[in-house]
C-alpha cells in the first residue's frame, strides 16, 4: 500500500501538496477515479478518490477513514547525533520503523556534531513512515544540551545507557509503559554527566554485555522495549 501525507486533513484540506502531488501523478502515474491511500501523521488513515489529479495539487474526496492501531507503550530517546551524519539518519530510519514516540538530539560534552538540520531528518522519519505503513510520526525535537534536557519535567520513568563501571540493571528487565532513554555520544557521556542523570533520578541500563556505536545502542533500546511488549 502506497501511502500520501496529507497532515491538512485534520483540517479538512482535500488537497496534496505539490511535492507529494509530483510523486502521485507523475511517478506513481495516479489519475482521477483512482484510489489512493493517506496519513494525517496523528494516527489515522484515509481511502480517497481523486477528483482532480494535477501534479501541482492532487485533490480527493474521503471514502474511509480507520485509526492505527495504538502501541501500548510510549517510547522517547534522547540521543547525542553522530559525528558521521549518515549514521544518525539510519537510526532515526530505524528507530521509525521499529517504533519511537519522540526523539530529542542532545548535545553533550563529548559530542562531535553540535548542530542539527531538522528538514532533512524530518522527511527521513516521515519516508520510514509511509514505508513501514505506520499512520502516526514521531516526534523530532529541536536539539537540546544534555544539561537543559535534565531540567525538563518528565512524566516517564527515565533511564541512560552508558559505559562507564557500576552497577546497572539490564534495559529489558525494567521496561515500563511509558520510558525515557538517554544514549549518549562515540566518547560516552562524560562521568559528571551520568552523575547528573543519576541525581535527576534516571537509572542507569545496560544494553547487553557488547560495547555499542551510538546508533546501534539507540536501536537496540527501541527494539528492546518493542519486543517486551509485543510479548505481553
Amino acid at each position: 500500500m502506497q501511502l500520501f501525507y496529507c497532515p491538512e486533513l485534520v483540517n479538512g484540506s482535500l488537497y496534496l501538496c505539490s511535492e507529494e502531488s509530483k510523486h502521485c501523478i507523475k511517478v506513481l502515474r495516479k489519475r482521477e477515479g483512482d484510489l489512493i491511500h493517506l496519513i494525517d501523521g496523528r494516527g489515522n488513515f484515509y481511502e480517497a478518490n481523486i477528483t482532480i489529479a494535477s501534479q501541482k495539487k492532487v485533490a480527493f474526496e474521503i471514502l474511509r477513514t480507520w485509526e492505527d492501531t495504538p502501541r501500548s507503550y510510549s517510547l522517547h530517546i534522547a540521543i547525542a547525533p553522530t559525528k558521521n551524519n549518515d549514521r544518525f539518519e539510519w537510526f532515526l530510519e530505524k528507530a521509525t520503523e521499529i517504533g519511537v514516540d519522540e526523539i530529542t538530539p542532545i548535545i553533550c560534552a563529548h559530542s562531535e556534531r553540535k548542530v542539527i538540520k531538522n528538514e532533512r531528518m524530518e522527511k527521513i522519519i516521515l519516508s520510514a513512515t509511509k514505508q513501514s505503513l505506520k499512520a502516526k510520526l514521531p516526534v523530532l525535537n529541536q536539539g537540546i544540551s544534555f544539561n537543559d534536557f535534565l531540567k525538563k519535567d518528565q512524566n516517564s520513568d527515565c533511564f541512560i545507557a552508558h559505559c562507564e563501571q557500576g552497577k546497572k540493571t539490564n534495559l529489558q528487565t525494567v521496561v515500563s509503559a511509558n520510558s525515557i532513554i538517554l544514549i549518549g555520544p562515540e566518547g560516552d557521556f562524560s562521568p559528571k554527566e551520568i552523575d547528573l542523570a543519576l541525581n535527576s533520578d534516571f537509572k542507569p541500563v545496560s544494553l547487553g554485555t557488547s560495547r555499542l556505536r551510538t546508533e546501534t545502542a539507540g536501536i537496540v533500546a527501541c527494539n528492546t522495549i518493542a519486543l517486551h511488549h509485543e510479548k505481553v
